[in-house]
């Protein structure tokens, strides 16, 4: 598993960043260069994402995996103080992390994600997830990638261009996603039984959850309802809640609003 870091390598205050489904950790550049005087910032490419091996076998890509990763990461980076800030599936992962006994996650900020996963997101995630394409040209490749991600937000031509790159690599004379389309296999095939249980963990997880969270909403989300959000906020860790107009699945933390709200929570006494 490949990680992009920034700040001190000898800080003991480490802040990881994890990333959405089919994206990667490049996508914390912004707010990883805002946090990198307070932090050492590890920002991971989940496994079958970005500079990050594939698996032989897709079923590994899948959520206990990843934490399991995530916790032989953890293990390394010697840390006395532990935060995480993670976007959609990283927030998941993030979770699962936090919930373990003795997990060194202090701080938490889950962003745009809880334990209910609207069905309807998920379907729209399912249209372009795994689906074999290809592109010429680098600006044809941010045309199409924000063709489906204008959940993110308001983006500059060169925001968006900083964020399509890392998600691009080079095939013959064009470029093709930076992701294994192969996890898009275990997303297919998970049932509506399935995802009720998965729910079901995730809500007694989140419930054990001791360390203060943030919970981020963009206010047009189509994947982390209103109420599953305020259901947060009274439950479990009862989390912070802050929403972004404008934005829907998910606030990417590029823009200087964002990154304050962050900013503030993660570096509170």
């Amino acid at each position: 598993m490949a990680y992009w870091e920034w700040g001190d390598p000898a800080n003991p205050r480490v802040l990881v960043c994890v990333h959405g489904l089919s994206r990667q950790g490049r996508d914390f550049d912004a707010l990883a260069q805002a946090m990198q005087g307070e932090y050492r910032v590890v920002c991971p490419d989940v496994v079958g994402r970005g500079q990050s091996d594939r698996l032989a076998d897709p079923n590994g890509y899948q959520i206990p995996s990843y934490a399991a990763d995530m916790v032989t990461l953890l293990a390394r980076l010697n840390a006395s103080t532990l935060h995480w800030v993670g976007t959609s599936m990283g927030g998941l992962i993030g979770l699962v992390a936090a919930a373990l006994k003795g997990s060194p996650v202090q701080r938490l900020v889950l962003n745009d994600v809880g334990p209910v996963i609207e069905p309807s997101a998920l379907a729209r995630i399912g249209t372009y997830l795994g689906m074999p394409v290809r592109w010429k040209t680098l600006d044809e490749a941010a045309d199409a990638l924000w063709s489906i991600s204008q959940g993110f937000g308001p983006h500059t031509r060169e925001q968006w261009l900083a964020l399509t790159r890392p998600q691009l690599t080079p095939d013959g004379d064009g470029f093709v996603p930076h992701y294994d389309l192969q996890i898009a296999l275990p997303f297919r095939a998970m049932t509506p039984e399935a995802a009720k249980a998965g729910e079901s963990m995730m809500w007694a997880m989140y419930d054990s959850l001791r360390c203060p969270t943030l919970l981020l909403r963009g206010a047009d989300s189509d994947l982390l309802k209103p109420e599953t959000a305020q259901a947060m906020t009274q439950r479990g860790a009862k989390a912070e809640l802050q929403q972004f107009t404008g934005v829907g699945h998910a606030p990417m933390l590029t823009s200087p609003d964002q990154i304050a709200v962050v900013r503030e929570f993660l570096l509170r006494a």
